[in-house]
Parts: C-alpha cells; structure tokens; sequence
C-alpha cells in the first residue's frame, strides 16, 4: 500500500524541536502515528526539508538498524537537517551531507575499519582497569549534591560534569579544559535550544542553528587537531593517542575522519549518558515507593540504568537512506528515499513494552532502542552502564529520600533530548 502523507500539523510537530520539550504530546503524536501509520511520508509545509518516511514500530526500526545493506547512512544526512543545512555541510567538507564525519555518518567497508580502532578499549575487560576511578569520581560527586543540599539541581551539579569528567580522562582532555567541552557539545548538541547554545534568543532560525552548530564543530576541530599533534610527539595511554596515531590500511586518518572520531567521542560520549542519568533520577523522584524498593535492594541498580536509557531515549532519532526498494509494514520505500528511524516512538511501543510510559526497574526482556542495533550500536554502552551503575550505587548510599522542588525542564532538540533542569529537594544519610 502507499502510506498516505501527514497532514502539515503533524509534519510540522515531528520536525519541530519544541515538540520533544514536551514530553508527553510528543509520545501522544507518535503513539497515534505507530496505530494508524507507522511508516508516514512526512513533507515540509514550508518546502525547507526534503520529504523522509517517518518510522514509529520497534519492529521496523530494528530491522532498519541491522540492515546496513539495504538502509545506508553515508549518502544523506545522518542526522534531520533542512535542505540548506545539507548544502552547507556538502559545501564545506567537499560533499559530504554531514558536517562530523563520525562513525555514525559513515559505511562498510569504512565504518568497521574506524569502529575496530577503538572498540576494544571500550570493552567490560579493559574499563575494569578505570572502574575505581570512576568510583572515585562519583564519591565527589555526590559530595558536592550533598554539600549543595537540602535543595539543588542535578543537572549541572551531577549529571552534566559527572560523564563528562569520565570521557574526558579517556579521551585526554586536561580539566580545566572540561568546561569548553561541555558548552561545545551544548551549543552542537542543543543548537535548538536558547538556554543550551547560550545565545538566550527563543525561535532562533534554521540558519542561524545552523551557524552555532558550525561554530561548534570548528572549535572542536581546532581543539582536536591541537590534541592529536600533541599525543603524536608524546604517545601516552589514552584514546586520543590511538586517534593520533591509528592508521586505516596503513595510512594515517583523514583530517575529517579524524576530528569526527574525537568529537563523537568527546561530544555524544557524555550528552547521552548525562540525559539518561537525570531521567533515571526524576523517575526515583517521582516515585518513593521504587526509589526505597532499589535502596534496600541494590540487584535492582541494573534495572534502573537500563529502564532509564530506554525511558529517556537520549538520542531521538538518525536517518538512513533506501538503498533499493523495500516495503516496511505493508509501504513501499524507493530507492533514493531518506528515512527518520524514530528511536523514542520505538521504544515506547506498546507492542515491544508492556505499558511503555511506565518507569519499571524490574521490566524484563528490557529490548529497547537507545543504543541502537547491529554494526552502528553505540560504541560506548558499555561505559554508559558501567558510570550510571556506579554512581547510582553511590547515591543510593548517601541518600535516605529524593523529591521533586520544582518543575523539570526538558531542552528544544529533535536529535540529542533530555532534562536541562532537575531540582530536587533530598535528605542525605
């Protein structure tokens, strides 16, 4: 069949970063989206985007992820962009569509030469060796929420510098230069939103997202390519020094392949993690019961971590390319068509998760989406666990009760969501 086309209310509010401010009509949209058309045609009303089948059932957009034959990333935007923002990316990197060129933006035989660079080092076995480290840090951590108590927000006091810190140190980056990184990936990241690219200007143009993102990206790649001249003239043993020095059938990285290794590492290595850690932390808070069920129970730490990735789905979306015709869910794709594989419609499908909008640390055959599947799944899950696993045990012994002293605020972003704000009011063992 051919799947009919959104109406401009509907196309609009998919495309409109607002909407995953708001939290729950945006899984209201989605939820009516995946019943009656769970593969949309979605067209813009103004004529600023190129049209994208919109992809809601977990069903089609696991078989999307692991099907990296048929469903490419490389030839389109791997990210929702307008129809400018791909020019401009296009124009600035030789041709691209993307202006990182990450591993999330790239394909065999490419992608599996630069993913094999680093994949081993974020192994269970090797992060053992940082794992008192990172204990370590989250002590501080929660030190500092204590010291900031009875009332504080955990976003900036926690969840923001907490991961950071973490792929920092992997990375390389000395601290003091941990805050530019951080409002980099913000204004990269949260280029949608005016608290979070710092310009404090609401209803910003596409354009104008788009110059904050480049100013970014940049920087970034000024900072990198600072760092990498450093670690070839003085190897130490950190990821950075196996950028600088890692080859690809004998020849060093590209400039572009690069800067994109380090900024993905640097920049979605804590974003993601940060968002899933306040999610994990307002559920608790919303909810006495669960949060004293986990503290006399420290089995369920596991469950929390993994319930709030899925929960929170820190990365909203990517997009594929169709290459060849295929039919999903009864709708025939063309070859050539650009895909938006939903990854918050996916894992709040009813179908996959018995009563998807509930915060469930003992859900079972926790399935969900958030890092991905098949050959592009996050290369960094492992670490994401690992820091939310320990920190969350460190809080769970300094505090005795957590609430809410206020309203949460999730930030304006189609691509990477979250919470920018979370205050809470707690009392400390």
């Amino acid at each position: 069949m051919n799947a009919p086309v959104a109406s401009a209310e509907t196309a609009l509010a998919v495309i409109d970063p607002k909407s995953y401010a708001a939290w729950d009509p945006v899984l209201d949209l989605f939820d009516s989206i995946r019943a009656d058309t769970p593969v949309l045609r979605i067209e813009s009303p103004t004529g600023d985007h190129e049209p994208f089948w919109l992809v809601t059932r977990h069903d089609d957009v696991m078989r999307i992820s692991k099907d990296n034959v048929t469903f490419l990333n490389a030839p389109r935007p791997s990210v929702f962009t307008n129809k400018a923002g791909e020019a401009l990316a296009r124009s600035i990197t030789g041709g691209s569509p993307n202006l990182v060129q990450s591993l999330v933006s790239l394909d065999a035989p490419k992608h599996p030469k630069l993913r094999r660079l680093t994949q081993e080092w974020f192994m269970p076995k090797n992060l053992r060796v940082i794992e008192a480290d990172i204990r370590a840090l989250a002590k501080r951590t929660v030190d500092k929420l204590i010291a900031a108590g009875p009332e504080a927000d955990f976003v900036p006091l926690v969840s923001a510098p907490y991961p950071l810190h973490v792929v920092m140190q992997i990375l390389g980056v000395p601290e003091e230069d941990e805050p530019r990184m951080l409002f980099l990936t913000q204004q990269m990241f949260g280029g949608q939103d005016e608290d979070l690219n710092k310009s404090g200007i609401a209803n910003l143009s596409p354009d104008q997202i788009t110059e904050i993102v480049l100013g970014a990206v940049k920087d970034f790649t000024a900072y990198f390519e600072s760092l990498a001249a450093k670690r070839r003239a003085n190897p130490t043993e950190d990821v950075a020094t196996i950028l600088a020095n890692g080859t690809i059938d004998g020849a060093p990285l590209d400039p572009l392949d690069l800067a994109g290794y380090y900024i993905i590492i640097a920049a979605a290595g804590h974003d993601t993690t940060s968002a899933s850690t306040a999610g994990a932390m307002l559920a608790l808070a919303r909810d006495p019961e669960q949060f004293a069920k986990v503290k006399a129970d420290r089995s369920l730490v596991a469950g929390i971590v993994e319930e709030a990735i899925r929960w929170t789905t820190p990365v909203q979306h990517f997009m594929r390319m169709a290459n060849d015709d295929v039919e999903l869910s009864g709708v025939k794709i063309a070859k050539g068509d650009w895909l938006m594989i939903n990854y918050v419609a996916a894992n709040h499908d009813p179908a996959q998760f018995d009563n998807p909008r509930k915060f469930d640390a003992t859900r079972d055959h926790n399935r969900h989406l958030a890092f991905g599947a098949g050959a592009h799944q996050c290369l960094g899950l492992h670490l994401a666990r690992l820091e939310m696993r320990i920190l969350f045990e460190e809080l769970l012994d300094r505090l005795d009760s957590v609430e809410l002293a206020g309203e949460p605020r999730r930030a304006s972003s189609t691509f990477v969501g979250g919470l920018k704000t979370l205050p809470l009011r707690f009392s400390a063992s």
